[in-house]
């Protein structure tokens, strides 16, 4: 066994570590599931940065001795600083999985190591080499080694959350779902029912099966009188999921739309998934779904025999809103007789509240302490608040991602009050996760960015060309349109442009792993 061979292994290994964390914070960021990482991984993702830094590893291995361990320690070294200057919006989540994955996946690297270095030493190097550039397929080999184990722990935790649940008599269960919505109708729904109920939420975007089951078995007290649980989907039977394990008696469909049409493959199925919340009420129980939304409109395959309301904002439904006043300060309106004042911007915040005046109503909230709680309502951070600073006003929509969403925050873009001499810009990426509909439906975002903007900077190259196309096509002015390659360049471009009294729309925020 060759030093040099020793001290190649131990060097590679270093940088296996830091390729292995960004294969799994990428496996991790595409939810686990080897379909979504293959589309991410090929075809621009196969040369990024960490694959570069292994090839040249590789390559070193075939230079002698001195010169080969003087690039990899170079290139190690450099791998090392790239990892921990590099930013992410959402850093690597520290769960048992991704520990037990890093474990088996150190171990596998390991074998590879030290099997070459006992049996093949005349090819250490090149085979340990190898095993760095071919690090992800190690590393989803490693989850499927590890797959019967997490299968067996989600299941102790699943029927653990399942008895919590069972065991807590009289605890009132609340969905949520929809395209897009649910996390702020959630949030404003516990504020109106917190006038009277003790009431647990699921936290941030604890909205998958498992969120929830970890919310149920750390959270969920005997004092919590109302549950409300949001519940997201990327692809048919998810919401079923949840719904089985919680079985809600109030659902809220907030709206149905185009998103992760990659997974969902046509929006019949965002439709039927959306309402497997509805179908699972009991006959007593109480489904709320938005009007206003086309999709939920058109569909009638519920098969649930629980009462049903309406609410809407254009449409005359059971719940909708009337004399709306648009300002600074907010929005006005009137809901029946009631009058309601809240800080919170656009119509998707006031379909929002809609959707929680119908089921505080059903709950016996008083209609003076719902006032009292909508006036208080902070807007959810990134989903269309709003900030100002330096003379200008923000709004800050980037968690936003579909192309209803958009159109809404770009028709409060258009409706904001400006001076003569102010502009109204929005900064965007466009749609992700859409399939076959993704260019259509930037190019759309193209032509309304052309109605309600007077000047629109496009983010990244995944979605220039369409939205560029139509910007063209509704006819604003190439001087109007700036391409930024990242975000970075694209405050650059905006530090040299506005003015005070400025209004800036950040709408939608490219994932991590669309870098």
């Amino acid at each position: 066994m060759e030093k040099f061979n020793i001290i190649y292994a131990v060097i590679a290994t270093i940088m296996y570590l830091i390729i292995a964390k960004y294969d799994i914070h990428m496996f991790q960021l595409n939810s686990y599931r080897y379909s979504r990482y293959f589309r991410w991984l090929a075809p621009k993702n196969i040369v990024s940065t960490k694959r570069v830094f292994a090839l040249i590893a590789l390559l070193s291995a075939f230079l002698p001795d001195y010169y080969g361990l003087g690039c990899l320690s170079g290139v190690t070294t450099v791998a090392l600083v790239h990892a921990l200057r590099e930013k992410f919006k959402t850093p690597l989540v520290y769960t048992m999985r991704v520990k037990r994955l890093f474990a088996t996946n150190i171990i596998l690297f390991a074998v590879v190591a030290i099997s070459s270095l006992l049996f093949a030493n005349a090819y250490a190097k090149a085979i340990i080499g190898a095993a760095l550039v071919l690090s992800n397929i190690i590393m989803l080999l490693a989850n499927l080694i590890n797959t019967p184990i997490e299968k067996g722990i989600n299941r102790h935790y699943y029927n653990d959350a399942k008895n919590i649940i069972r065991s807590h008599k009289g605890l009132i269960i609340i969905g949520v779902t929809g395209s897009f919505g649910k996390t702020s109708t959630k949030n404003y729904l516990a504020s109106l029912l917190a006038e009277k109920y003790n009431v647990l939420v699921t936290p941030g975007n604890f909205n998958t099966l498992l969120g929830v089951v970890r919310t149920i078995r750390e959270q969920l007290r005997p004092y919590h009188q109302v549950f409300i649980v949001e519940m997201g989907a990327k692809q048919p039977n998810d919401i079923k999921e949840i719904c089985d394990l919680v079985e809600p008696t109030i659902g809220i469909v907030t709206a149905v739309g185009e998103m992760h049409l990659e997974t969902f493959k046509c929006v019949q199925n965002i439709q039927k998934t959306k309402f497997e919340l509805i179908d699972s009420l009991p006959a007593g129980g109480l489904g709320v779904i938005n009007f206003d939304s086309q999709l939920i409109r058109e569909y009638k395959g519920t098969t649930s025999p629980c009462k049903v309301l309406k609410y809407a904002v254009e449409q005359k439904t059971d719940f909708c809103a009337t004399d709306i006043v648009y300002n600074g300060s907010g929005v006005s309106f009137k809901q029946g007789d009631d009058c309601f004042e809240s800080r919170l911007l656009g119509r998707g915040n006031l379909l929002n509240i809609l959707a929680s005046i119908a089921v505080a109503d059903h709950l016996g909230v008083p209609r003076n302490k719902q006032r009292n709680a909508i006036a208080r309502l902070q807007p959810v951070e990134h989903r269309l608040s709003m900030s100002r600073a330096g003379g200008l006003t923000i709004l800050d929509d980037a968690y936003n991602s579909n192309p209803m969403g958009a159109n809404m925050a770009l028709e409060v873009l258009k409706n904001f009050s400006t001076g003569k001499d102010n502009k109204r810009i929005i900064v965007t990426p466009g749609f992700v996760e859409m399939g076959s509909r993704q260019a259509e439906a930037n190019r759309e975002l193209g032509r309304t960015i052309a109605a309600c903007a007077d000047y629109a900077i496009v983010v990244n190259a995944t979605n220039r060309e369409a939205i560029k196309s139509g910007i063209d096509e509704g006819g604003m002015s190439a001087d109007k349109v700036f391409l930024a390659d990242s975000l970075t360049e694209a405050r650059a471009h905006m530090a040299t442009i506005l003015k005070v009294g400025d209004v800036v729309l950040y709408e939608n925020d490219l994932p991590d792993n669309f870098k």
